[in-house]
């Protein structure tokens, strides 16, 4: 069978869509692309089996309509794998309903953590074949185009439409039943990894890529993340495995960087026989690594071990400066003494980063100024490196976007809203007052202190290419959250 696998271009006034690998969408005045692992394993596994594959990502690869739809048509697929997030679902029905104009024979596969909260929606709303209800884009494709094959019913986790019109489904998806070992290496080549190995604020070295030791977080529970709807269990991969491809990548593709982009990077006896394997196969000294950690998870032995595997980059997940909030939105215990996980990383000699988000429905004014003040503090001390701030958006599917359903705080279920750039709960603070408090959010590393360090730091052309990057990054992040 012939399968195209990728997305649609979106143009917008807005900017670029962040959309692939990422829980939380936003449009960039300056693009980032970030390595869509499991839709590229996704095209792997099938290339596997004999399938031919084209990999045509329209936003990564600047491709207009006219450029996107002649590549596409002169492929014929037989298949579309197509991924969205609910800021461009609206979008993406448009172009479902556009491929199916310039080819019918074509079926469409819709899958993303908004489809898997509302397939009902999708299907009303556009003409796709298939919505895809759960995040293991890779075997559950594979396992439909077999199931097509040999004209069987689709496998679970799948929304169509019956003879009757009427909306049918196999069941329940359940990730349990796939192991990610059973997964070839990915197709590095055939998912063009080219294409995201520079436009990203995460890389200080050049080229870098993304790599994925589990799907998705351990903890899995905070109420605002829509990938707890795509990944109900946590799996990971071996200890051997990630380190196999890691000395692949930096082998024969040259790779200098690489963030494993797992909700949570796995910790206790999985991380140290991974870190031993890095220093081991003296890959330590050759790539920098950097991965997602939940606060308070490590202690100083293994924020060193880290360090000494070749960790740099690790991101934290702040959220809020108010404990209240941080319960409320089911972030783990752990989680609260955010001050002195930073402080740890950082004396390992990691270079922390962390996330915070404004406009909860029950924070004030002073309690967003709190999480500022915080994060000024932890600049100043020279605790974390960078941040980035947005404005919380609760996804459909999460339990806090049903949190807003049952307390009547949505303000509007238009999803072209749910972009970040503005609230759509109701809030305390004044529309106005939520983008100066963003734009507070990235100017609060402006400290003598910590500028003054960073110019320090610099020791390569790189660094200080990244820091060039840096700055112009937050300059475009303070231009998306401009006042309207």
């Amino acid at each position: 069978m012939r399968v195209a696998v990728g997305y649609v271009p979106i143009e917008s006034d807005a900017g670029v869509p962040l959309l692939s690998q990422n829980r939380q969408f936003q449009w960039f005045s300056r693009p980032t692309y970030v390595y869509p692992m499991v839709p590229a394993s996704a095209a792997t596994l099938l290339a596997s089996r004999g399938h031919d594959v084209l990999w045509i990502d329209g936003i990564a690869e600047g491709l207009s309509q006219q450029e996107f739809e002649e590549r596409f048509t002169a492929f014929s697929p037989d298949l579309f794998l197509l991924e969205t997030k609910t800021p461009v679902v609206k979008a993406t029905w448009r172009a479902v309903d556009r491929i199916k104009e310039i080819a019918p024979a074509c079926r469409v596969v819709l899958c993303g953590d908004h489809p898997t909260a509302m397939p009902e929606e999708s299907l009303a709303n556009c003409r796709a074949d298939f919505v895809l209800a759960g995040g293991d884009y890779d075997f559950s494709v594979a396992e439909l185009v077999d199931s097509l094959g040999r004209g069987a019913p689709p496998p679970p986790g799948f929304f169509w439409r019956g003879e009757s019109g009427a909306v049918e489904t196999s069941g329940p998806f359940d990730n349990r039943r796939h192991k990610l070992s059973d997964l070839p290496a990915i197709d590095r080549e055939l998912t063009k990894w080219r294409l995201y190995s520079r436009a990203n604020g995460n890389f200080r070295r050049l080229p870098g890529t993304y790599v994925m030791a589990a799907r998705d977080c351990w903890w899995g529970k905070c109420s605002f993340c829509s990938w707890t709807t795509l990944y109900p269990e946590w799996r990971f991969r071996t200890p051997a495995q990630m380190l196999d491809e890691i000395a692949a990548l930096v082998d024969t593709l040259g790779v200098k960087e690489i963030f494993d982009d797992s909700g949570c990077f796995p910790s206790g006896a999985w991380l140290r026989e991974f870190c031993e394997g890095m220093v081991e196969r003296g890959l330590s000294r050759r790539v920098t690594l950097g991965c997602n950690m939940i606060p308070g998870a490590l202690d100083a032995a293994q924020y060193a071990l880290m360090a000494k595997a070749g960790f740099k980059f690790v991101l934290f997940g702040l959220e809020s400066a108010n404990h209240g909030t941080l319960e409320r939105i089911n972030k783990c215990p752990l989680a609260k003494n955010v001050a002195e996980s930073m402080r740890l990383a950082h004396e390992a000699g990691l270079r922390p980063h962390v996330t915070c988000m404004i406009g909860y429905p029950w924070e004030t004014e002073a309690d967003a100024r709190a999480t500022i003040a915080l994060a000024r503090s932890l600049f100043d001390k020279g605790w974390i490196d960078t941040l980035q701030a947005t404005i919380v958006i609760p996804y459909p599917g999460t339990p806090l976007f049903r949190q807003c359903r049952e307390n009547g705080w949505l303000r509007t279920e238009d999803w072209d809203l749910y972009d970040m750039r503005g609230p759509v709960m109701k809030c305390p603070i004044p529309d106005d007052r939520l983008r100066a408090l963003v734009r507070g959010l990235y100017g609060s590393f402006l400290t003598p202190r910590f500028v003054w360090r960073q110019l320090r730091s610099i020791r390569t052309p790189s660094d200080a290419a990244f820091l060039c990057r840096a700055a112009l990054r937050v300059a475009g992040h303070l231009f998306d959250f401009r006042a309207r």
